[in-house]
């Protein structure tokens, strides 16, 4: 599998998920194959790789033969690859619409603040990870009707979330809303998709997507919690915003369902 390193990376940066290049690239080597010997040429757990297997056939880049036995085979890779280009083009639209609205939401926060000489009383800057996992427990409590989550790594809460899971249940049993958007890597890492399973059972509807513009948590298109990307301070450092502004967070749980409408829910990822 070493060898064929290079091509999953690629494959993955063109937004497919690491099973879903392997499974790929073995389809490529033969005119066709069963769900179960592609899973064990493309080193796929077995119980993953009819999942994988759906969603190349619904991405148009794998074609299932019915049968006694259902077979499998690649579209050509000139195809593949460009309808994989299409698509990243297509996110990268996407992308610059919820960037052009985040601007013009936070422009006015910020140039409102160059007249301020003590900071907005409704904005709140943390940069120490035990602060941020408590203004993340503070804001997932304070919503009383919807959740909305960009949902990406590194996590600062912890994985298991016991405080979110209570929430969602509170929220959907009053009729409320619990969503979440997740990157593609979480169908990679168990630790976090057993939390998305879990999170699916106490009601929370969950989708995914190849790439996300940040960490975000609104609450009744009221509260917002946000990471910033610190120039000043470095990668390595943590920085978000907690802020209570209803039109930013409006503008902002607007972005959140242009993402949303386009984005995948992948069976099986929840009980």
């Amino acid at each position: 599998m070493s060898t064929e390193e290079e091509p999953v990376n690629d494959l993955v940066a063109l937004g497919l998920a690491r099973y879903e290049a392997r499974v790929y690239l073995a389809l490529v080597r033969r005119e066709s194959y069963t769900a179960a010997e592609v899973a064990r040429a493309a080193d796929v757990p077995r119980q993953r790789v009819y999942d994988v297997l759906d969603t190349l056939v619904r991405r148009r880049l794998a074609t299932a033969h019915p049968g006694r036995v259902a077979t499998f085979s690649a579209i050509a890779p000139e195809l593949a690859v460009a309808r994989l280009m299409a698509l990243q083009r297509e996110q990268l639209e996407r992308l610059d619409r919820v960037s052009t609205a985040l601007t013009s939401a936070l422009v006015p926060v910020w140039a409102d603040g160059r007249n301020h000489t003590v900071p907005l009383d409704y904005v709140e800057i943390l940069r120490d990870p035990k602060s941020i996992a408590e203004a993340f427990t503070d804001i997932q409590a304070h919503a009383s009707h919807e959740l909305l989550s960009f949902c990406k790594p590194p996590f600062v809460a912890p994985a298991a979330n016991t405080p979110g899971i209570k929430v969602a249940r509170r929220l959907r049993r009053s009729g409320g809303t619990v969503r979440a958007i997740y990157t593609h890597d979480a169908l990679d890492d168990e630790d976090v998709l057993e939390n998305v399973r879990r999170f699916g059972a106490a009601g929370e509807e969950c989708r995914f997507t190849a790439e996300l513009p940040l960490k975000l948590i609104v609450a009744d298109a009221r509260l917002v919690l946000c990471d910033m990307p610190d120039p000043v301070a470095g990668a390595g450092t943590t920085t978000a915003l907690y802020i209570e502004h209803p039109a930013l967070a409006a503008c902002l749980r607007l972005a959140f369902l242009t993402v949303w409408d386009s984005a995948q829910t992948v069976a099986g990822t929840l009980p």
